[in-house]
């Protein structure tokens, strides 16, 4: 995979609108792909994540994911949203990697039926003492933020994640998962109130580390992404 056309591609700005660079990289550019997955890694890491329950695991997913946008970007209308279109198949691939594993008592993203929600309280810890420092103290309230949002019942996790952590609105959240809005109001409030009654006044705190992706786990799946596209070399994450 290289950069089409003759003249040099210019590196695209933060400013760049999505519309520009899925149309850039459908010609080919590399810096403009590079770019999409640099802007949306921490987002599909995220729902994967939210599905598999598995950083390892998360990490392939979305990059199988990225291989199957590429190939799919002509097809991407800029009346969608590039991030909820490629959340879609974020989503897709995670939830085919589990029906290959023959989990037993997977509930279906759009399964009519919900989790016992008095079942699942029970499996919720209660918020840790106050920590003396308050690095320390996030440090900890993130990790329970994310050792929670695994407790949740499975339908819910996907939806909590793109509704609390990333700010997805309910419609947008509704396309990316493939279920009615309702749906999405409804599991939304339940995983909340599970939230919310293991973590009390301290929950806002951790939503914004919760799920660290750093550096290193970005330039990662670029990497590996574009060296499977047949690029060699990637610029480091700023």
């Amino acid at each position: 995979m290289g950069d089409a056309g003759t003249l040099p591609y210019t590196v695209p700005s933060d400013q760049t609108d999505e519309a520009r660079l899925a149309a850039d990289a459908a010609a080919g550019h590399t810096l403009a792909f590079e770019t999409i997955m640099r802007r949306h890694n921490r987002l599909l890491f995220r729902v994967a994540r939210s599905i598999l329950r598995s950083d390892e695991e998360a990490e392939d997913a979305v990059q199988e994911a990225y291989l199957r946008a590429y190939h799919a970007l002509a097809s991407f209308r800029a009346e969608a949203k590039l991030s909820t279109w490629l959340a879609r198949i974020v989503v897709n691939e995670a939830l085919g990697r589990i029906r290959k594993r023959g989990r037993a008592q997977v509930i279906p993203l759009d399964s009519a039926l919900e989790a016992d929600p008095a079942g699942t309280e029970a499996g919720m810890e209660r918020n840790p003492d106050d920590q003396p420092e308050l690095a320390a103290a996030r440090a900890e309230l993130r990790k329970l933020i994310e050792a929670r949002i695994d407790r949740l019942p499975e339908s819910f996790r996907p939806v909590f994640v793109l509704r609390a952590v990333e700010e997805f609105t309910v419609d947008e959240t509704a396309a990316a998962l493939g279920i009615p809005e309702a749906t999405v109001r409804t599991r939304f409030f339940r995983a909340r109130s599970l939230m919310r009654e293991g973590l009390a006044r301290d929950l806002d705190l951790g939503y914004e580390d919760a799920f660290t992706f750093d550096g290193e786990r970005c330039d990662r799946i670029v990497r590996r992404v574009l060296a499977r596209l047949g690029e060699g070399t990637v610029r480091p994450a700023p």
